[in-house]
């Protein structure tokens, strides 16, 4: 089993920048692919941007040329670095880890909250 915890300061202006930090204890992240989702008020859990173990990213189209997955399988760490950010990203945005060279999101971290003010 994997530890996930979030971290990263959680109030922005629009058109400012945040990085969040997942780092995972517990169990390496050996063969997992890496994911940040988000929650906003109403709506369903979303996925925003996924990294493979060996470094393939993919993104929402919503976020996409703003927000940038990465990952340092040395520190069991992964990053997302969201620029531009606009009111509409504001939500709770989660860490989650697939299982080893497995499919779907075994392993969540407990949350964050993003709020960017207009």
């Amino acid at each position: 089993q994997v530890q996930l915890v979030e971290s990263g300061v959680g109030l922005v202006q629009a058109g400012g920048s945040l990085r969040l930090s997942c780092a995972a204890s517990g169990s390496i992240l050996n063969g997992s692919a890496m994911g940040w989702h988000r929650q906003a008020p109403g709506k369903q859990r979303e996925l925003v941007a996924a990294i493979t173990f060996v470094g393939v990213t993919n993104y929402a189209g919503s976020v996409k040329g703003r927000f940038f997955i990465s990952r340092d399988n040395a520190k069991n760490t992964v990053y997302l670095q969201m620029n531009s950010l606009k009111p509409e990203d504001t939500a709770v945005y989660y860490c989650a880890a697939s299982p080893p060279y497995g499919s779907g999101w075994r392993d969540w971290g407990q949350g964050t909250q993003v709020t960017v003010s207009s």
